[in-house]
């Protein structure tokens, strides 16, 4: 197995109002399966400085996990910084909006009020589904809000793969 990597967003985290809880948590995690972390770093809310964090662990080629900036608050760009870094678009994750949607029916159950999905705070509460085009949903049993996995494209092969009708050297690939 590769190398794990960790980074950790959030100015919340840089300023000292939120102690980090994250760093800990995975070495424990990662431990409790026999496997340990290669490497953390720690980022702002800076969009530019995550978009570079996040294009540098997707070209690693390690397994990198990152926390905080998934809200729906202003401060929160990780979604987009993530699809920046992947040249891929925004896209709601219908599995995601569903979760979200049933949250908020939650809320509204455990709260005595009637559930509106049309009412702004709701509405917007739907931009924790968005996630870059191709991401999986990661599942949270804590508040149904999921997170989400994606992974850098495939490089580009074409340029390896011989035109057709061109013999290819022993051993290459060819598509024939």
């Amino acid at each position: 197995m590769g190398t794990f990597g960790l980074i950790v967003i959030g100015d919340e985290i840089l300023s000292g109002k939120r102690a980090d809880k994250h760093l800990p948590k995975i070495i424990e995690l990662l431990g409790a399966r026999g496997l340990s972390l290669g490497w953390a770093e720690y980022v702002g809310d800076s969009p530019v400085r995550i978009t570079a964090a996040l294009q540098r662990a997707f070209a690693s080629g390690d397994v990198v996990f990152s926390t905080g900036g998934i809200g729906a608050t202003p401060d929160d760009h990780t979604r987009q910084c993530a699809a920046r870094a992947l040249g891929v678009d925004l896209v709601l994750h219908p599995e995601a909006a569903a979760l979200i949607l049933e949250r908020m029916q939650d809320i509204a159950r455990e709260q005595g009020k009637p559930y509106e999905p049309e009412r702004p705070d709701n509405a917007h509460r739907l931009n924790m589904g968005v996630f870059p085009a191709g991401a999986q949903i990661i599942p949270n049993p804590y508040n149904k809000i999921p997170g989400f996995s994606c992974y850098p494209p495939p490089p580009d092969m074409s340029a390896a793969v011989p035109p057709q009708g061109v013999k290819a050297p022993l051993g290459a690939a060819s598509h024939t």
